[in-house]
């Protein structure tokens, strides 16, 4: 048996919730979230070098991967691979990239199932930034 660190009512260490405030994970002396977060020590430019998230704040925001190598439901960096990503050179579903691979996706270039590219796009349904530019204009 532990205190709550909310309450200070005593509880089981497995207790999932205080049963009397309803604080999640009682007996954790620190608790900021459900999910899985890594981030790699070594750091270039303020940054870690992989940063991994799966994670959701007790508010239930996600927590962005940010880093070199960032891996995550959402991701931004150099490489993303995530969900949701902004970065350089991108693997998503959603993406904003200098570089693209994803189902939706903004980039310079890109291979998409959509997508509006700048330089050079692959994919089902792609227009060029040129070819938006000209139908405006027309």
């Amino acid at each position: 048996m532990k205190p709550c660190r909310e309450c200070g009512n005593e509880i089981s260490e497995q207790a999932v919730s205080c049963p009397k405030c309803g604080a999640p994970y009682p007996s954790k002396s620190k608790w900021d979230g459900w999910g899985y977060e890594y981030k790699s020590k070594l750091k270039f430019f303020g940054l870690p070098l992989l940063h991994v998230s799966f994670k959701y704040r007790p508010n239930r925001t996600p927590v962005v991967a940010k880093g070199i190598i960032a891996i995550g439901q959402f991701g931004c960096g150099v490489i993303t691979l995530a969900q949701f990503g902004i970065g350089v050179f991108s693997i998503c579903q959603f993406s904003i990239a200098a570089f693209a691979v994803a189902q939706f996706a903004l980039a310079y270039s890109l291979i998409a199932q959509f997508g509006i590219y700048i330089n050079q796009g692959s994919g089902q349904f792609l227009k060029s930034v040129a070819e938006i530019v000209a139908l405006i204009g027309k």
